[in-house]
């Protein structure tokens, strides 16, 4: 009698898992990169080196113009690179792509190109989160992708919390143009030998010894049959709104932190550092938090996450813009953190579990590019606000953010009252490490 298929042994825990941290050090990598712009508005010799010194409008576009390129790639991109790249060659040019444009952000001639710039680095992180969330797919059964999805994405909070004040540091220590080449450095020197070493592709039969990425199971879907196999993705449009609602609160957050308790409440440098780094450590431990909760509740009530988050996130800013002392604002930045961070990991996993077979990335992609699209114009709209408000300038541009959670709100509310069922599962494909046998006895 032949043996039975074994099963996946204790290795192929730790080797996925290496995945995923993988993932996270990529995630983060890339959002020291996106903050980068919100420190240096505060610096006046690169204000006064590309001719935006008090210009809010000229200031909050840096941030909405990157976002635009992101929202376009991740759309328009990610079926291309779910149909043809796969996940871990998808990862090598795009984070290749990523040190070369930070490389020449510092000299580009003037604002103009400055933004051109800006605008392809955000092409060129675009994909991102749908080839992590594929991964995610690819390797997790459906009932354990809370904690995965949670861990890759606790790279946003991880990365801000980093990012703000080792940025300040540079900037002020050194000038600007070193922010640039040091982030340059760690996309080429950590970000690229991480995803080649431990970032696998799954083929027909799991992943090959050689780590190089095979041939996507089943027949190979062309780029608009993708597409379009995303866009019926049930209750997608609920799922847009959120995600759109959710970036917003990041995007407008983080591009006007820095400026808002350095000029609105007289921090010094060094305890804007600090504190500007304390609502995104927050958020690192709610997100953690938020998808043990997710592998723990019955998918119906998932969107809890959601309301909770929406009702604590609005609250607290609420007392931001309403407290006198600093050290309250302080106290309802880091508590707004800590809610907003909980709804991170549910909505990858909502596309997850209701994309159709095959097209998580492409799902995600239409998620996360027509949310970055909308939400890009967040830090624009409160830097109007600011420059409009006079006195309550501040106050205004961060009341924007709790309208965003008021929509988070009504559309957590709606999905918890009718979730709706999920799309077929499809089954991840994990790696053997022996030779496949048959799966029944034979005579």
């Amino acid at each position: 009698m032949a043996p039975t298929a074994a099963p996946p042994t204790a290795t192929a825990s730790p080797r996925r898992w290496a995945g995923i941290l993988s993932l996270l050090a990529v995630v983060l990598i890339s959002y020291v990169d996106r903050v980068n712009a919100s420190v240096l508005i505060t610096d006046r010799a690169f204000t006064d080196h590309f001719g935006m010194t008090g210009d809010r409008v000229l200031q909050g576009a840096l941030m909405t113009v990157f976002l635009i390129g992101y929202g376009l790639a991740a759309f328009f991109l990610t079926p291309l690179y779910e149909s043809a790249l796969g996940a871990r060659r998808g990862l090598l040019v795009s984070v290749g792509l990523w040190a070369a444009l930070t490389l020449l952000s510092p000299y580009a001639l003037g604002a103009l190109m400055f933004l051109a710039l800006r605008f392809l680095l955000g092409v060129s992180e675009g994909p991102l989160f749908s080839l992590k969330t594929m991964y995610v797919k690819e390797h997790f059964a459906p009932h354990e992708v809370g904690r995965p999805n949670a861990v890759s994405s606790m790279g946003v909070s991880l990365g801000t919390a980093v990012g703000l004040p080792l940025i300040t540091y540079l900037v002020h220590r050194y000038d600007w143009h070193t922010s640039f080449v040091l982030l340059a450095l760690l996309n080429a020197a950590i970000g690229l030998p991480l995803i080649a070493l431990f970032i696998r592709g799954r083929g027909r039969a799991g992943e090959g010894r050689s780590g190089q990425e095979s041939a996507p199971t089943g027949p190979r879907r062309g780029v608009a049959a993708t597409l379009r196999e995303a866009l019926r993705t049930p209750r997608l449009g609920c799922i847009l709104l959120i995600e759109i609602a959710t970036l917003a609160y990041l995007w407008g957050s983080s591009s006007w932190l820095p400026a808002y308790l350095l000029q609105e409440r007289h921090f010094s440098l060094a305890q804007m550092g600090a504190v500007s780094a304390l609502p995104f450590l927050t958020s690192l431990a709610s997100g953690f938090l938020g998808g043990h909760l997710i592998d723990k509740l019955p998918a119906r009530r998932l969107p809890l996450l959601f309301v909770v988050g929406a009702l604590g996130t609005g609250s607290c800013v609420l007392l931001v813009i309403t407290a006198d002392a600093a050290w309250l604002a302080a106290t309802g930045l880091v508590l707004a953190g800590g809610f907003w961070g909980l709804q991170g990991p549910a909505i990858p996993t909502l596309v997850q579990r209701h994309a159709p077979a095959g097209t998580v990335g492409s799902a995600y992609g239409v998620v996360n590019g027509v949310g970055n699209l909308v939400s890009a114009f967040m830090p624009t709209a409160m830097g109007a606000a600011i420059a409009l408000g006079g006195g309550h300038g501040f106050a205004a541009g961060y009341a924007l953010l709790i309208g965003a959670q008021a929509v988070t709100l009504v559309c957590g509310a709606w999905l918890l009252l009718r979730p709706g069922p999920p799309a077929t599962e499809e089954p991840p494909v994990r790696p053997r490490t022996t030779s496949p046998a048959p799966p029944h006895p034979t005579p």
